[in-house]
This record gives C-alpha cells, sequence and structure tokens, in this order.
C-alpha cells in the first residue's frame, strides 16, 4: 500500500475496512524540486489549483506555517452546498512528502498523500489519494468519482499552465 503515515495510530484507527476508493495522478514540472516544492507549502495556493466552480477558500489565517499535527480549515461550495473543510497535516517531510487527512468534511474517509522526486532540472509529483463516501459504491458512481477527478484535472492543467517552459515559474515562487 502507498500511504505510510509516520504517526498512524490515530489515523488508522479512523479508516474504514471497506468502501475505499483509490486515485493516482503524476505530473512533471519542467522545474527543480527547490522551486517547485515551496509552491506546495503556501496552503494559500490551494485554492490556484482548486477549480474555480468548488468556491474554494482557505480560512484559517495567515501565516500558515506547515508541520506535522496542523489543522487547516476550507470553506467550499459542492454541487451548491455550502461546505466547512478541516485537514489535518498527517505527516510532514520537506521537500520530498507530505500527507493530509480529513478531520471534518464531506467524506467518510481522506486520505492524500503528496511525493515530490526530483528528475534533474524537473520535479515528479505524484498524487496518491484514498477515500471513502457516504453512500458507498453507488454516490461514489453516480456522483463523487467524476466530481474527484475533475478536480485533479483541473489541477494538472492548471499546474502544466504556471509552471510549463513557455511560462516558467509562478511569480509566488522565487
Amino acid at each position: 500500500m502507498f500511504f505510510i503515515v509516520s504517526k498512524t495510530s490515530r489515523v488508522r484507527k479512523r479508516r474504514p475496512k471497506r468502501g475505499l476508493f483509490r486515485l493516482r495522478r503524476e505530473v512533471e514540472l519542467p522545474h527543480s524540486l527547490e522551486k517547485v516544492f515551496p509552491f506546495f507549502a503556501d496552503a494559500f495556493q490551494l485554492e490556484t489549483i482548486t477549480p474555480p466552480w468548488l468556491h474554494f477558500q482557505v480560512i484559517t489565517p495567515p501565516p500558515i506555517v506547515m508541520h506535522e499535527g496542523l489543522h487547516i480549515d476550507y470553506r467550499l461550495r459542492l454541487h451548491g452546498l455550502p461546505l466547512r473543510w478541516t485537514s489535518e497535516i498527517a505527516e510532514w517531510k520537506p521537500p520530498n512528502r507530505f500527507v493530509d487527512v480529513q478531520i471534518r468534511g464531506p467524506y467518510r474517509w481522506w486520505l492524500h498523500e503528496h511525493r515530490f522526486i526530483s528528475c534533474g532540472q524537473a520535479t515528479r509529483i505524484v498524487d496518491e489519494l484514498e477515500y471513502a463516501v457516504p453512500g458507498g459504491r453507488l454516490v461514489h458512481a453516480l456522483l463523487v468519482r467524476r466530481d474527484v477527478e475533475r478536480v485533479f484535472e483541473f489541477r494538472e492543467q492548471t499546474l502544466r499552465e504556471l509552471w510549463g517552459p513557455a511560462r516558467g515559474a509562478p511569480e509566488s515562487v522565487s
């Protein structure tokens, strides 16, 4: 299994044994790990790489200094319904890896592992997601799967636009 969390006792106790779904995405950006990772270490950049139709907003006040155990609060709209989401940084291993887990939100379970692999002057970003939804397979098939896929498709497209060779690194990265 791809999810390894150093402080797992609390995380593993909440993880359901059945009804889990997985998504894996990779994107390679033509910039070094030293340039790419700080972008992802800024929690507010999540607003940039989340589709506008979610009306996603970080509501934890700045500055947010990333570390294990940190809770970050968000507000979003899903199919018109206002939602609050709280995630915990379950593991923080810069510049190679971090894991966030939903503490409060629309999913029964959400664990998202972010890995960053140096490929010379490029960086491969690997997102591995494990989640469970209320209503199980039927709700997943009818609603959730497509939404999750659209979010990660938008994320990849936006990252390529921001970090592609034609435009260089985003301005917020030094």
